[in-house]
């Protein structure tokens, strides 16, 4: 990555192919109301940073060119070095997307995907906390479903950030709170409530660490299936969009099994053995193709 020059609005390159519109609607599909807001058409998106005390706007220009700027309470803020580098990894701007290419073309599966949607981008994350928590609440709901808790969770428990928008709540809040208490607020079972207590506890004492400086992929996913109600294809998941695993792949994954048409884990897990190190990217090709055609 070349180093950039601190300002209110920087530039910031990265490597072509980029198919852009998947990207954009993947992030539109997961914003979290309060916390995010996106414009898919006008190819930019704002969301609150470092709990509540910035908000980032992205905008796409020309083919290789990214616009970042940033906002705090008093307004337009220098963008540093730090920031810069938490919205590469969250746009997945760094990664060899021709490396990645190269190799799942070679898939007669994913090659008419890869020749669709050259140079894909794996969406990440700019806080771990947030999509491990989000994650959860999409457990076994639709993903619109998933918005809707977050919103409430985020309205009833979130504090005022930048530009009116509201900052998710940390694992300190949601660690303190009464499972039951957080089931009346969100509408959520009991287990999910229960679930989402027990992973803040987690983070605030800190047993599981989700930041790709934290331990090992191999430590982390070990912690996360300590929390109840955490199971593999969750630690998966975070895996791929938390810890920037390119190799993560959530193989029991319920729209991963029928774009495969397998039935079981078992099964998706033994159709992506050529595609490694690159199955997260494998997985968002599927993924991708099974949601938008």
């Amino acid at each position: 990555m070349n180093a950039v020059q601190p300002g209110y609005a920087v530039q910031l390159g990265y490597a072509l192919p980029m198919t852009l519109d998947p990207l954009l609607r993947t992030i539109n599909a997961h914003a979290v109301p309060g916390v995010e807001e996106c414009d898919v058409a006008g190819r930019w998106h704002s969301r609150v940073v470092r709990g509540g005390d910035l908000v980032v706007t992205v905008e796409w220009g020309q083919p290789g060119e990214l616009t970042l700027s940033a906002t705090g309470t008093g307004g337009p803020v220098v963008v540093d070095e730090d920031l810069v580098a938490l919205v590469r990894r969250w746009l997945d701007l760094d990664r060899d997307v021709v490396a990645a290419d190269v190799h799942l073309g070679a898939s007669a599966l994913l090659r008419p995907l890869v020749r669709a949607r050259p140079g894909l981008r794996v969406l990440g994350s700019t806080d771990g906390f947030e999509t491990a928590v989000m994650t959860v609440l999409g457990q076994q709901v639709s993903l619109a479903a998933a918005r809707t808790f977050g919103g409430r969770l985020v309205a009833g428990l979130g504090v005022p950030a930048p530009a009116g928008m509201r900052a998710f709540p940390g694992p300190e809040v949601l660690a303190s709170i009464d499972a039951e208490e957080l089931r009346a607020l969100v509408g959520l079972t009991r287990a999910r409530a229960a679930t989402v207590v027990s992973l803040a506890r987690a983070v605030a004492d800190g047993a599981v660490q989700l930041g790709q400086d934290s331990d090992t992929g191999v430590q982390v996913r070990a912690a996360l299936l300590v929390v109840p109600g955490i199971g593999p294809w969750t630690a998966d998941y975070l895996a791929l969009r938390v810890l920037g695993d390119r190799d993560a792949y959530p193989a029991d994954d319920l729209v991963l099994k029928r774009a495969l048409g397998v039935t079981t884990g078992r099964a998706a897990a033994a159709l992506s053995g050529g595609w490694a190190p690159w199955r997260a990217c494998a997985v968002t090709h599927l993924w991708t193709q099974a949601v938008y055609g």
